[in-house]
């Protein structure tokens, strides 16, 4: 039986290089993989100005429609309201979401923010992320290839209308926090980031304590849980 085809979504600041390790070790594995790079992170020199919320959804929706075939959509940080946006108007075509140290974001992430574009700020970013296992090499590549993420991607939000996303097969890879955390702080709290966990009936925890970015500090584990997904919901 034929794996699914996987597509590979990274967060802010981020374009499909962010995938480039973890998509080699899904291909050597006979993986079908695409990495796409979102709207506006394209270049430092992009215009980001008119790129909307609605923009990156079309543009995850339209790799998954063009693998002619369910897909495993692996979504990274930030792109867990795209993602789930996604996963919204076309559930038909996901066989399985995997969530890489996110969740299923609803609403805006900072309905606020006024800028055109929301540059990386590194101080900032290292003070609140964990960054276990992430060579100065890595750290440098990532500060030097961010691009800035355009400003409505923080301010805009789906309207989402279909219930059948909650019943797609959600695999959650914890890596910044545990598995336990997710769960406590969902619960909890009202944060726009954890919003869909609550709606999502079929849900896979899996922990793997790393950075944030574990495409990075941990690829091959990383692969491997994905291409155990991918396999599970091929056919």
């Amino acid at each position: 039986m034929a794996s699914a085809p996987v597509i590979l979504v990274p967060g802010f600041w981020l374009g499909a290089w962010a995938w480039d390790e973890v998509a080699g070790i899904l291909r050597a594995d006979g993986h079908e993989v695409t990495a796409i790079t979102l709207p506006g992170l394209e270049a430092a020199d992009a215009d980001r100005s008119k790129v909307t919320f609605a923009d990156h959804v079309d543009a995850i929706c339209a790799a998954v429609e063009a693998a002619g075939r369910p897909v495993v959509l692996a979504v990274h940080s930030a792109s867990g309201f795209s993602g789930y946006a996604a996963s919204d108007r076309i559930p038909d075509r996901i066989a399985a979401m995997v969530y890489v140290d996110t969740a299923p974001g609803k609403g805006a992430l900072d309905p606020g923010f006024g800028g055109v574009e929301r540059p990386l700020n590194w101080d900032e970013l290292a003070a609140e992320e964990n960054l276990d296992g992430l060579s100065e090499a890595q750290l440098e590549t990532f500060r030097r290839r961010a691009v800035p993420e355009p400003g409505a991607l923080l301010r805009e939000g789906a309207e989402l209308t279909n219930d059948a996303r909650c019943d797609i097969p959600s695999t959650m890879i914890c890596t910044g926090y545990t598995s336990e955390q997710y769960r406590t702080y969902a619960s909890e709290h009202d944060w726009q980031w954890l919003a869909g966990i609550r709606e999502l009936r079929n849900v896979t925890w899996v922990d793997l304590p790393t950075s944030h970015w574990p495409m990075w500090s941990r690829p091959r584990e990383l692969a491997a849980i994905i291409g155990d997904v991918a396999a599970a919901h091929g056919g």
